[in-house]
């Protein structure tokens, strides 16, 4: 294995603002230092999520990490060094993981979109031996997200779902959840006019075309509604009664909604696994992923235009 340097290569900003105005390359970022309970890992993939976004338009600024940062929730990569309190990995293992472990409580100075990052131990799974690090990297905030929301939601075998922003990042994956992992009697989900097929393939029983039809006037209703997109239109009509409402939208509808922030588990992902190692549970790549290392920025720009299907991923880094 190469020596791991003293200063590394990552994209940086120093300043709130728009993703294409604040970012700049930097050669010579300090290593983060490895605590006991962390390991470094050698990035070799990360993928972009709107809480990155969010973060650098200062959305949560009073409870974030002094600037200049380098950004990147999710990572995969190889364990080039670990803490002397590390027992689950060793030097060479392949991992991935959401690295912060509460999104918005001072997330990490030098996240993924950097070549090295160090994260607790906790916080990381062993990458599934069929994925690549491009479809690993996809995987730990969304899936994540999407697992602790349908059990929040109390979510079992013959419940029915309806997922709003079905092909999303979230999205795509709480219909994969519900059908495959929890068993869901009926999986509804709404995407535009292109993504239909999507749906379908990820398991929908009910694809929904939100520019012909509102969800708010389905004849049916469901145990569970799951908010990924934040719908301003959004009520609780869809319902069933007693049933539950989740959303990962701030601010969200008000209770009785279920309103939560992920906090990451690299436990999660170890759970999955089987789910993931079959191919139950498949990452879902944007078409245009993975961007190389030089165009982080024109990715940023790319998943701000809200249409990516599924996960913005950047590689080889760097």
């Amino acid at each position: 294995m190469a020596a791991i340097p003293t200063h590394i290569k990552a994209w940086t900003y120093s300043e709130y603002g728009k993703s294409t105005d604040i970012h700049k390359f930097d050669p010579n970022v300090p290593l983060p230092e490895l605590k006991e309970d962390h390991v470094l890992i050698k990035v070799v993939a990360a993928a972009l999520n709107p809480i990155d976004c969010k973060r650098m338009e200062a959305l949560f600024k009073d409870t974030d990490s002094p600037l200049p940062t380098a950004p990147g929730y999710d990572v995969a990569g190889v364990v080039v060094k670990v803490g002397s309190e590390v027992k689950k990995f060793k030097v060479g293992d392949e991992v991935y993981g959401d690295i912060n472990e509460n999104a918005l409580e001072y997330p990490k100075v030098v996240g993924s979109l950097a070549e090295y990052t160090a994260v607790e131990e906790k916080l990381l799974a062993h990458k599934p031996k069929n994925l690549s690090f491009v479809e690993a990297a996809s995987l730990p905030l969304a899936i994540e997200t999407a697992y602790e929301g349908l059990e929040r939601a109390g979510f079992s075998a013959g419940k029915s779902i309806l997922v709003l922003g079905g092909a999303g990042g979230v999205g795509t994956h709480v219909i994969q959840l519900a059908k495959h992992v929890f068993g869901a009697s009926k999986v509804a989900a709404t995407s535009s006019t292109g993504k239909l097929e999507l749906l379908r393939k990820l398991g929908a029983d009910m694809p929904i075309d939100y520019t012909k039809e509102n969800a708010e006037n389905l004849p049916e209703k469901f145990d569970v509604v799951f908010d990924a997109v934040g719908d301003a239109d959004t009520t609780f009509k869809p319902l069933k009664e007693g049933g539950k409402f989740v959303t990962i939208v701030p601010p969200g509808l008000p209770p009785p909604a279920i309103y939560y922030i992920l906090k990451s588990d690299g436990a999660v992902l170890e759970k999955l696994k089987p789910y993931l190692e079959s191919g139950k549970v498949k990452p879902i790549l944007d078409p245009k992923s993975p961007f190389p290392f030089s165009q982080t920025v024109e990715a940023f720009s790319y998943l701000e235009t809200n249409r990516a299907v599924g996960k913005v991923v950047i590689h080889p880094i760097p």
